[in-house]
């Protein structure tokens, strides 16, 4: 890895996790500080999620196939119109969540008609070149999930973090076209403390070869 002095050398990067890893609230952070691009997901426009985390085998299509639209139509309008007043994007997701969720939440069948759609879409804008993920245990997701009050994720359960959090996990070891940086937040609040943030974009100014790249905060 090689190090370029306060700068991203990135051009865009987007910032992953599981539910209430704290992926947005970065992104913002890191938006403001250095005038990117921001592109945030608009998880709370989709009307079919309070009926799925109530009843997910019932409402699962539905809601991958409303998430997997939303996604594209927002990641195509924004990656590829280019801000002249902003070099560098940063998303707090990346399209390829879209097979990661509907793999852990749909049938065989519907997981192979949807995956269809999805390699037809996949194809209309490049992947991050930078992917960065926020790792923490999931009693610390349940956690931030709790305190953030949100009434459509009451009835998240900790066997569906799991399940996602091993998604991602298992989708990192065979992405070998650009960097993955896992980082192992565990439960340091980069918010309220100045130093774990200042850690953060540390390495994220650090340039890394393609594969993945697992960084612990507290080393």
């Amino acid at each position: 890895m090689t190090e370029k002095n306060g700068i991203f050398q990135y051009s865009y990067i987007a910032i992953e996790g599981n539910i209430g890893a704290g992926k947005t609230t970065l992104c913002k952070m890191l938006a403001k500080e250095y005038n990117c691009k921001l592109v945030l997901e608009q998880f709370s426009d989709n009307p079919f999620l309070p009926m799925f985390y109530k009843d997910p085998d019932r409402h699962a299509f539905t809601v991958e196939l409303f998430f997997m639209s939303e996604r594209f139509t927002q990641l195509q309008s924004s990656l590829l119109e280019r801000d002249l007043f902003k070099q560098h994007t940063i998303a707090d997701y990346f399209f390829i969540k879209t097979l990661l969720f509907a793999n852990k939440t749909l049938t065989k069948k519907e997981y192979q008609l949807f995956k269809r759609f999805f390699d037809i879409l996949n194809n209309k804008f490049p992947k991050p070149d930078l992917l960065v993920y926020l790792y923490r245990p999931i009693d610390h997701l349940m956690a931030n999930i709790k305190k953030r009050g949100r009434s459509y994720e009451e009835e998240i359960s900790t066997e569906y973090l799991q399940n996602i959090q091993d998604a991602y996990l298992n989708y990192f070891k065979v992405e070998k076209d650009i960097p993955v940086l896992l980082i192992d937040l565990q439960d340091y609040d980069f918010v309220s403390n100045v130093a774990v943030y200042e850690k953060i974009k540390g390495h994220l100014m650090l340039k890394y070869e393609p594969g993945v790249h697992r960084i612990f905060i507290a080393d």
